[in-house]
């Protein structure tokens, strides 16, 4: 599973993205590739990794609405407490690496800066994010256990929680034939 998780983060790393230009700049040449050149405040679209070399040194920024931050958990928690039974809510397909990032980020902020509030922040970020995948896991361990799902309610499930639902899945499966079927031997 988490060979499958980093295989995940390399193709986000490797995505393309919506970057804004700072100021202008000239076109970039790194081994194999040419990025730029930009305008201040066009948008452009370049590999995830790149962008992220790219606002650190501010020659870029993403897009707010690109951007997870904690008012966006704080809704993504809400939304997905107030689905009805054997219902998720729809998440980004991007959420998990964000928020994987995010996490980093947030601690990484604390720690550099040890001021209490970013401390407290990140604290909040980590709780509102084991809200939001403990709330999701049982959902998904709750739609693997039931047959005919349908498509519309698994379409909504992240490309990480397909990999733990088709794995919960066949558990589930296997171990119900070998309980309601295999029971006992002749």
């Amino acid at each position: 599973m988490a060979e499958k998780i980093n295989t995940l983060d390399f193709c986000y790393e490797n995505s393309l993205v919506k970057i804004v230009a700072n100021r202008n700049c000239p076109e970039i040449k790194l081994a194999g590739l040419t990025v730029g050149p930009f305008d201040e405040g066009n948008e452009y679209e370049i590999y995830f990794w790149v962008a992220k070399e790219l606002a650190k040194s501010a020659m870029v920024h993403f897009r707010e609405e690109d951007i997870l931050d904690a008012t966006k958990l704080f809704k993504a928690q809400w939304k997905e407490g107030v689905q009805i039974p054997g219902q998720i809510s729809e998440l980004p397909r991007d959420f998990y690496p964000k928020l994987r990032r995010f996490l980093k980020d947030s601690k990484e902020q604390a720690t550099i800066t040890q001021q209490a509030e970013k401390f407290q922040e990140c604290d909040r970020v980590k709780q509102l994010s084991r809200d939001i995948v403990n709330s999701r896991l049982k959902k998904i361990v709750s739609l693997s256990s039931t047959p005919g799902r349908s498509e519309q309610v698994l379409k909504k499930l992240t490309t990480e929680e397909k990999l733990i639902y088709e794995q919960l899945m066949k558990i589930i499966s296997e171990w119900k034939k070998k309980i309601l079927e295999n029971g006992v031997e002749k």
